[in-house]
């Protein structure tokens, strides 16, 4: 029998929940203060290895806050949405085929939205 609490949530459910709070949170945050806005179902240890990597992943900052730290991201959502499709770009050495795929699969109305973003130089 398994018991909700022997259930893992993946690494990366965890992450977008501990991102969800600081962007919600507008300042920077202790594990602790994270821990609370999340409602407590986590340890704080479990909090504070989560900032951890998000930090050394380069998606928040931290400062010195007592003895420990308190994190603020470095990016908005979008922010960070678009690092990440940048990231996975730059995995592929063929550029031009996964641009093109990327293009091929956009919706009507995204493809639109590109094709304004792009002839606007809004960029």
């Amino acid at each position: 029998m398994t018991d909700a609490r022997d259930e893992r949530r993946p690494a990366g459910e965890l992450e977008a929940s501990v991102m969800a709070a600081l962007w919600a949170a507008g300042a920077p945050q202790t594990p602790g203060q994270v821990q609370l806005s999340l409602g407590g179902g986590l340890a704080r240890t479990t909090v504070t290895t989560i900032l951890t990597r998000l930090h050394d992943k380069g998606v928040v900052a931290r400062q010195r806050q007592g003895r420990g730290y308190a994190y603020v991201p470095v990016q908005d959502a979008q922010g960070l949405t678009a690092r990440r499709m940048h990231s996975e770009l730059d995995r592929d050495s063929d550029r031009e085929a996964v641009l093109a795929r990327f293009v091929a699969q956009l919706s009507p109305d995204d493809e639109r939205i590109l094709r304004d973003l792009l002839e606007s130089g809004d960029r």
